[in-house]
């Protein structure tokens, strides 16, 4: 494993792989770590060079108060990765679970915008940005609301809501995360050119399969969508046919 320093605060690298072809960024989950995507590196690599976005707020970030501003959060993490790479012109793909779909969908369309199209979206666990609900409100219930509420997803390990103390450490940057996500407000007539993959499983309680086909409405590139048994975290069970899918479309 990398140490914690390779790539700087915003990305880390698991498993280095500078001959690889292509790049694949990963944005965590609200509430998620880089370490989520270390299951992704290890079946991608030597392949694709697998980088995965650490947010403020979390694990060796503790210290720095979370971003609670979705669009900021993909412009600092695009920063990042550009001074990371330096002069590496190797394509660059996006994989985003749940918020972290959304980050990367606005961190691809700012790398359009800049003329640095990525080679493809990956956008798992979320509903298009067109598909409107009613805001959530999440950020501002109650300590133990916000955790049933995470902990009903099955996406944490359990023993994390035992522990009071990690519980301390974890909240603020649940809280950060979803404030960030339940305040964002799409991009009005915002699309891709590039092409999008979109991946849902078929019993998730907060993205319903056609709030995930809904993608296609925002780029003018192919769009395939993938369904999975399981619920919002299917990917946390299935992460070899996740990585199938990923390799398919990259072409590895």
């Amino acid at each position: 494993m990398t140490s914690a320093v390779d790539g700087g605060a915003w990305i880390r690298r698991y498993r280095p792989a500078p001959e690889a072809a292509v790049r694949l960024l990963c944005l965590p989950h609200a509430g998620g770590s880089a370490g989520a995507y270390l299951p992704m590196a290890r079946a991608l690599a030597p392949r694709a060079d697998v980088l995965a976005a650490q947010y403020p707020g979390r694990q060796d970030r503790y210290a720095e108060p979370p971003s609670t501003n979705l669009r900021e959060l993909a412009e600092r993490v695009v920063e990042a990765v550009e001074a990371l790479g330096g002069d590496d012109d190797r394509p660059l793909a996006l994989f985003g679970h749940s918020m972290g779909a959304v980050v990367a969908h606005e961190a691809a369309l700012r790398l359009e915008a800049a003329g640095r199209a990525p080679l493809r979206l990956f956008v798992s666990g979320r509903r298009a940005p067109s598909v409107i609900r009613e805001p959530g409100n999440l950020h501002r219930a109650g300590d133990a609301e916000l955790l049933a509420a995470v902990r009903d997803l099955n996406g944490t390990d359990s023993e994390v809501f035992e522990d009071e103390e990690l519980v301390q450490l974890v909240l603020p940057a649940l809280r950060g995360d979803y404030t960030a996500l339940e305040t964002y407000e799409p991009r009005p007539g915002a699309r891709l050119g590039c092409p999008v993959t979109v991946l849902t499983g078929d019993a998730d309680p907060v993205t319903p399969v056609a709030d995930a086909r809904a993608w296609a409405d925002h780029t003018d590139g192919p769009t395939e969508v993938c369904v999975f048994p399981g619920g919002h975290f299917f990917l946390n069970d299935r992460p070899g046919e996740v990585a199938d899918v990923v390799r398919r479309h990259l072409g590895l």
